[in-house]
This record gives structure tokens, sequence and C-alpha cells, in this order.
């Protein structure tokens, strides 16, 4: 069975690092592109951010661009995400998501965790 358990969010202040994690199982993690997708309260799913199997290859949207880095670590089955001098609209339910490839660009998405609530207040 495919599960994606976040873990590592919480109510954090601006500034500093946090960092954000997915435990893959039940597939064979090093083959596909990973991604992570959040949605704000009251609005719709906004993908975060992409890296492919072998973690070559990054790419982020331009709300996060410059202070998320996306990784992975594939002897652990783990995807991370850290996220560098955090504002108040981060916060968010963040999910990671696998992709039905290698494509970080196509946003073709099988499974969904079931997500870790960042809030981000002063």
């Amino acid at each position: 069975e495919v599960q994606l358990v976040e873990s590592g969010g919480g109510l954090v202040q601006p500034g500093g690092s946090l960092i954000v994690s997915c435990a893959a199982s039940g597939f064979t993690f090093s083959s596909y592109a990973m991604s992570w997708v959040r949605q704000a309260p009251g609005k719709g799913l906004e993908w975060v951010s992409a890296i492919n199997r072998a973690g070559s290859s990054t790419s982020y949207a331009d709300s996060v661009k410059g202070r998320f880095t996306i990784a992975r670590i594939n002897a652990r089955n783990t995807l991370y995400l850290q996220m560098n001098s955090r504002k108040p609209e981060d916060t968010a339910v963040y999910y990671c998501a696998k992709d039905r490839d290698d494509s970080i660009r196509d946003h073709e998405y099988d499974y969904w965790g079931q997500g870790t609530q960042v809030t981000v207040s002063s």
C-alpha cells in the first residue's frame, strides 16, 4: 500500500528555518519525481516545488523561489522541504505528492499524503 506521511509542521515565527518531511512507502521511491503542494485557508491547492528522482533537478513556484529548498534522500525514502524567511502567507497545509512519472513539470500526481499544518505567526 502506498503511503506518504508528512511531519514537521507546527506554529512557527517568521525567519529562521523549518524543515518538513515526507516518509514514503509502498513503492519504489527513487523512481519517481515528487512534489510539495499546499493549501492555505479558504484557498485552492497551490503547487510549491518539485524534484526529480535523482534529486538533480528542482523547480519552484514564484511565491517561494529563493526561500524554500526541496531535497530528497532516496536511501531513506524521504522527501524534505526547508522553509527559510517564512511569511504569514506561507500558512497552509503542506502535502507531499507522488508524480506518476519522473517529470517535474507535468503535475500529474497519483498519490497524496494527509498533510501537515504549518502556521506562521509573529
